[in-house]
């Protein structure tokens, strides 16, 4: 399948991509930034998963972001969309066959850290797997990665690096943490945010966790980032709306591009 998927797109674009983007709840408006794109529909792609969930737009975005050849998902795929885990994660590996090396992957999340302020933005540092899932399970394939991978380093720490070098030099402040990754749809119950906290998380969100495995069995670095934008549940003493994820992604979006920016032309 992902091979049918790549053989489709390259009849649609030419060249390599070095640099993929994954653009979370609310930030999708970064693809408007790259220049020279050329878009191509999830739905257009021989059995590729088409992106369902609201403010997601569901495709490719192909051009050049600061001087850079960059492959951007303008919308992900969610496990509670119904998806199979192979599905999540297949925009992953045609991002690996069209050249991709370097991965920015961003989500909007809730915040477990009481000294996290909405609209914060974290540096992912690590992740815990809280799905139940893992994309790897089933048959190896021998040309995406090895059977067990590492993920000691699951998130680049020389990208965190470039990420607070450049956050320093636009003057913006960056948080770091630990995001678990839950399927919701439903939020989490205030119980499991304690839970969460004991366990050493820091954000919590419905993402990912799959994808950031996928990359690094392709052998893709990445650099991951979590908006932070609404507290988890039980701690603001509110209901939690997916409109709030959604507005607090529309006012943070231009820090976020302008960072993002920043770092593609760094790396």
């Amino acid at each position: 399948m992902v091979t049918k998927a790549v053989e489709f797109i390259k009849s649609k674009i030419t060249g390599d991509f070095e640099i993929g983007i994954i653009l979370g709840s609310g930030l999708g408006t970064l693809g408007e930034k790259i220049d020279n794109p050329q878009y191509v529909d999830y739905a257009d792609i021989p059995n590729f998963p088409v992106s369902t969930a609201p403010g997601h737009v569901g495709r490719f975005i192909f051009g050049t972001l600061n001087g850079k050849k960059v492959m951007c998902m303008q919308g992900r795929i969610h496990l509670y969309e119904g998806y199979e885990v192979q599905n999540v994660v297949m925009p992953i590996r045609v991002m690996k066959m069209m050249g991709v090396k370097k991965l920015i992957v961003t989500n909007a999340a809730g915040g477990i850290n009481e000294s996290f302020d909405v609209g914060d933005i974290m540096v992912i540092t690590d992740h815990i797997n809280f799905t139940g899932k893992n994309c790897l399970i089933g048959k190896n394939d021998d040309c995406f990665g090895v059977r067990f991978p590492d993920m000691s380093f699951g998130y680049s720490p020389e990208l965190s690096k470039v990420a607070f070098k450049c956050a320093e030099r636009l003057n913006m402040n960056l948080r770091q943490g630990v995001y678990i990754g839950c399927t919701g749809p439903s939020y989490e119950t205030p119980a499991e945010i304690r839970a969460f906290r004991i366990m050493g998380a820091d954000a919590v969100g419905m993402s990912t966790v799959q994808e950031v495995i996928a990359a690094n069995h392709c052998g893709i670095d990445v650099l991951g980032f979590s908006l932070i934008s609404n507290k988890a549940a039980g701690l603001s003493g509110e209901r939690l709306t997916e409109e709030e994820v959604l507005t607090i992604g529309r006012q943070k979006s231009e820090e976020m591009q302008t960072l993002i920016t920043e770092i593609v032309g760094e790396i």
